[in-house]
């Protein structure tokens, strides 16, 4: 069994205001569980814009730590962008996978969000009714369909997405600077003075920036 999990916040910081689950058993959605839970600090007005919840809907909810035990039970825990989820979540007592980064291993080049990718792949799956994007069960169909295609497509079982999950993947191409928009590889062939410079001069990157650079001035 593979619990997917997604949470709704008061903002970039944490703070859940609710908590919701599915289950894939033996590649079929299963078990859906969805909680509104009563935060520890206000709701941003951003936040409560993009996922609805107000302050008035969570005032009289349980904590995070009392409905939490519920969620648990799964050797593994599946979320798109699962560094922030177990981030704000108390501990799960599992293995992580996320799907953004199996995502970006698999098709390289494309919008990471996971509705960005439901659309791209041309995923379909019946969501709740009543809920939209940014509510965490409506949100975990959607991480359902893209994990069952991620499956699908590479094979890999549970274990090896987890060692997957761990590793910096390759960027394709680079975010800012005077190449920005352009890919690597055609960086590297014109001028590889330039990653060089950002080996040696960037004092902060992330692990893919730093493999990217590495990947692409030993080759």
């Amino acid at each position: 069994m593979l619990r997917i999990i997604d949470t709704e916040t008061c903002g970039l910081q944490g703070g859940i205001v609710e908590i919701a689950s599915v289950d894939i058993i033996d590649g079929q959605i299963a078990n859906p569980m969805s909680d509104l839970v009563r935060p520890d600090r206000p709701i941003s007005p951003q936040a409560m814009a993009i996922h609805g919840i107000t302050e008035a809907m969570v005032a009289d909810k349980p904590w995070i730590e009392e409905i939490v035990p519920r969620y648990l039970g799964s050797r593994w825990y599946v979320a798109h962008n699962a560094s922030f989820d177990s981030r704000v979540l108390p501990d799960m007592q599992g293995e992580w996978i996320c799907t953004m980064r199996l995502a970006r291993r698999l098709w390289p080049g494309i919008k990471y969000s996971n509705m960005g990718l439901y659309k791209s792949l041309k995923l379909h799956i019946d969501t709740p009714a009543g809920l939209h994007h940014h509510r965490a069960l409506f949100d975990c169909y959607i991480t359902a369909a893209l994990l069952l295609r991620i499956m699908q497509e590479s094979g890999w079982s549970p274990e090896q997405m987890v060692t997957a999950t761990g590793r910096p993947a390759l960027l394709q191409t680079l975010q800012f600077g005077k190449y920005r928009g352009e890919s690597f590889e055609d960086i590297a062939r014109r001028d590889p003075g330039y990653l060089r410079w950002m080996s040696n001069n960037l004092k902060e990157m992330s692990p893919e920036l730093r493999l990217t650079l590495r990947h692409w001035l030993d080759a």
